[in-house]
């Protein structure tokens, strides 16, 4: 939810009221979405698919993963190191006290929430810049697409880019609590050579409110930067991303798409939850491009969470294959155009599996993945060398990841009187520390942060969680004093 754009128009964004059947004017798409994505038929497809042996597998317990590319190429093993991470949060030291959120937002319907503090109790302990690496837990689906781009096989890739990109929604599902704001300046690392990546972030600016991203992983890039922009309903908050995501490849091969807009309901009453809907457009340098709908929830919809698009050949116009699947659970692809097919046609009896959710599951108050438990894990041999900017190192979510909500909302309140100075902070020239704009506006990493972590130099980085050291005057808490 870090990052992306607001969907193409209001059309995109209509709810069907419960029909099924998806339509889409400017691309002629017509299919009964109702028989080949009940759940049913997406067990039977990735059952099938498993058994052909095709697909990924990740053994959690072995000490490399092993990735199948598909029977059609053969198979192909990336040994990655592998280290243990945690598998839980701490138990909480204090009884949770229930607030009851309509007293503290019913003054702020139709306002930007950036600007309404709410108590700790409504967050997660992550940040924003924790949660723009969770689009990176499948990144397997990455690593797959440049073996395919390697085998000359475009249509490979960009169905694979295309699952990636559906799936960095599927850790959302479940997710009741919002993450924190970080505070201008604020970073956060993730070196995982167990996946053969490293991540970083950083808050460029706070008004408006917005954080880039850098990943490296083996033969491909991935950046973005967002500006998420919500709004409260009464019964539902609205979040429309703003920004672009970039993945290039090693062969100078470049994929982009903007995120689709995210509502969260029934946040007075009833059981909360959320959606995604509107339209993606997954434009590719070379040979092929992607056009993705993700469905709209109604009240009585019995099958959510839909996806489905097609890829078409940006030389012919031509659809040359189908996707479909759900964000919370799995991708398929079918080749060709199944919409050219007779009527009562099922694409799910030719329909391989891209990717699928990785169902194992810790239980935690969160509902965090497994994968989300390990992004706040602070070891000894860490601290040594982060910088003290880093999100771990943030007080109030520490604390509320331990359970100590009197101090983690004393913190909050404490760290939010400093952030209130960061537009002052950013009239008098603050730039970031580790991106620049480049000629289209756009936040790109400039390089210097892993070379600094390796010599242990932070000079010049503020302590932006402390107090004012007189030394730091970039930080925004030197200037409450002023």
């Amino acid at each position: 939810m870090s990052e992306g754009s607001a969907t193409d128009s209001d059309a995109d964004n209509e709810s069907q009221d419960g029909a099924d059947v998806e339509t889409d004017e400017d691309d002629g798409i017509y299919f009964d979405t109702n028989d080949f994505l009940s759940s049913e038929a997406l067990r039977s497809a990735s059952y099938r698919c498993r058994e052909s042996g095709s697909g990924c597998v990740f053994d959690k317990d072995a000490s490399f993963s092993d990735c199948v590319w598909g029977p059609e190429k053969g198979i192909r093993i990336i040994q990655y190191p592998y280290v243990k991470r945690r598998d839980n949060l701490p138990e909480p030291k204090e009884k949770e006290k229930p607030v009851g959120l309509w007293s503290i937002i019913k003054d702020n319907i139709g306002k930007d929430l950036s600007g309404v503090c709410l108590p700790v109790y409504f967050n997660e302990p992550l940040s924003s810049l924790q949660k723009c690496f969770e689009d990176l837990e499948y990144s397997y689906l990455v690593d797959r697409a440049l073996e395919w781009g390697k085998q000359e096989n475009d249509l490979m890739r960009i169905l694979n880019v295309a699952a990636f990109a559906v799936s960095g929604y599927a850790s959302t599902e479940g997710r009741q609590c919002k993450p924190f704001n970080p505070l201008l300046g604020e970073t956060y690392e993730a070196d995982y050579p167990d996946k053969g990546l490293r991540f970083f972030s950083e808050k460029v600016s706070h008004h408006p409110m917005i954080v880039a991203c850098h990943c490296e992983g083996r033969g491909w890039k991935f950046w973005a930067d967002s500006n998420l922009k919500g709004k409260f309903w009464g019964r539902s908050i609205q979040l429309d991303p703003v920004g672009i995501l970039t993945l290039q490849f090693e062969d100078g091969e470049t994929f982009q798409w903007s995120k689709v807009t995210t509502s969260i309901y029934n946040i007075i009453l009833g059981k909360i939850y959320c959606d995604h809907y509107g339209t993606m457009r997954i434009k590719g340098s070379g040979n092929y491009s992607c056009k993705l709908k993700f469905k709209e929830q109604s009240i009585i919809d019995r099958n959510p969470h839909q996806v489905h698009g097609f890829v078409q050949d940006n030389r012919t116009g031509e659809k040359v294959a189908m996707l479909v699947g759900k964000w919370d659970e799995a991708m398929y692809y079918v080749l060709g155009d199944p919409t050219m097919k007779p009527k009562g046609y099922d694409p799910m009896t030719e329909a391989v599996l891209l990717w699928e959710r990785d169902k194992s599951a810790t239980k935690t108050r969160y509902n965090l993945t497994p994968f989300a438990i390990s992004l706040n894990e602070l070891t000894p041999d860490l601290l040594e060398k982060l910088p003290p900017t880093d999100s771990r190192l943030r007080p109030d979510q520490r604390h509320l990841e331990n359970g100590e909500y009197e101090m983690a909302n004393a913190e909050k309140l404490r760290l939010e009187q400093l952030q209130r100075q960061a537009r002052k902070l950013q009239e008098r020239g603050w730039q970031p520390r580790w991106f620049n704009k480049d000629e289209d506006g756009c936040y790109r990493y400039i390089g210097g942060y892993w070379e600094a972590r390796e010599k242990r130099k932070w000079d010049g980085i503020p302590d932006i969680f402390g107090q004012c050291s007189g030394s730091s005057h970039n930080s925004p808490s030197c200037l409450i004093e002023e």
